[in-house]
């Protein structure tokens, strides 16, 4: 399927990814929770409509 210099390639890749994107995350924190207060409404509102959508398609299905 992929050979071993693939698959220990992906490794690394994967793990730079993650340890970059946390630095940088930890980073931005502070800008984070300065302009986007309150967007977890947002992601509350937006799991309710999909459920409902699943709920309504499972009574009338």
């Amino acid at each position: 399927m992929f050979s071993t210099g693939q698959l220990i390639f992906g490794i690394l890749f994967f793990i730079a990814f993650v340890i970059i994107v946390g630095y940088q995350y930890r980073k931005d924190l502070k800008l984070h929770r300065k302009y986007y207060k309150g967007t977890i409404w947002i992601l509350i509102a937006f799991i309710a409509f999909i459920g409902m959508i699943a709920a309504i398609k499972f009574i009338f299905m």
